[in-house]
């Protein structure tokens, strides 16, 4: 009833910001690096099949690259099933979205009930630094407001610190791309990936609780208005705890 009504009422939906990684290169390949698809395209889809506006933005703008084997169209076919992602990167009504993305500098929080924040290569480079970005992210949850991070996306709340100079995640339990997918990815590519671990740095951080679930398995959990996602499989997972927070 209340998804109807929205959709009915344009200027009545509640708003959601997707925050994506602008393109870097990764320093331990050497490769093009950015968004991964899936972490993006799926809470897209969730939160718009249930009548909310979402709006895409990058820290820098522009265009925005996602990450090879995040593509169904990769030669690799690492995600040839990820049918979700193949219909929005196929659409050009929503790949038109990833052209030229605005800059978050300019977003007005005041318009949007939840962030998400997603994942990919390009984050760990890209997010991890970004005070500004952190900025955000610490005044939009000061605001009352629901924040969201997955996978290497969550690599925000390894630093992101509130106005009392307490970290967002002192006292919370979350999660992030875990220690043995790490694992599973190097083995894959046959050398290290990333130049931390998230699931490392997150057990140094005091009064914090970092769990995660089963590998490359959907995991995605809600400690009051902190939702996290283990991995590019959580991204729809983490939508609907969203969309659980916000109650329509």
């Amino acid at each position: 009833m209340t998804a109807n009504i929205s959709i009915l009422n344009p200027d009545k939906r509640k708003r959601i910001l997707i925050i994506v990684s602008n393109p870097a290169v990764s320093q331990q390949t050497g490769w093009p690096i950015g968004a991964w698809a899936a972490e993006f395209t799926h809470p897209y889809w969730e939160f718009t099949e249930h009548g909310y506006q979402v709006d895409i933005v990058s820290p820098d703008g522009g265009k925005v690259e996602i990450d090879g084997f995040s593509d169904p169209r990769h030669e690799s076919g690492y995600t040839a099933d990820d049918l979700i992602s193949l219909g929005f990167l196929s659409s050009p009504k929503t790949a038109a979205l990833l052209e030229n993305t605005p800059k978050l500098a300019d977003v007005n929080s005041e318009d949007y009930s939840a962030v998400f924040v997603a994942g990919g290569q390009g984050p760990m480079y890209t997010f991890i630094d970004n005070q500004l970005l952190h900025k955000f992210i610490d005044d939009f949850y000061e605001q009352g407001k629901v924040v969201v991070a997955v996978c290497h996306g969550t690599c925000i709340l390894l630093k992101t610190k509130l106005s009392d100079g307490t970290l967002l995640v002192d006292g919370k339990t979350w999660t992030g791309f875990a220690n043995s997918e790490e694992q599973f990815a190097d083995s894959f590519v046959g050398q290290r990936i990333q130049p931390f671990w998230i699931e490392d740095e997150a057990k140094k951080l005091p009064n914090t609780n970092f769990i995660t679930g089963y590998r490359f398995q959907p995991f995605a959990i809600r400690d009051g208005r902190l939702i996290t996602g283990q991995q590019q499989f959580s991204g729809g997972a983490a939508a609907r705890l969203v969309i659980e927070a916000l109650g329509v």
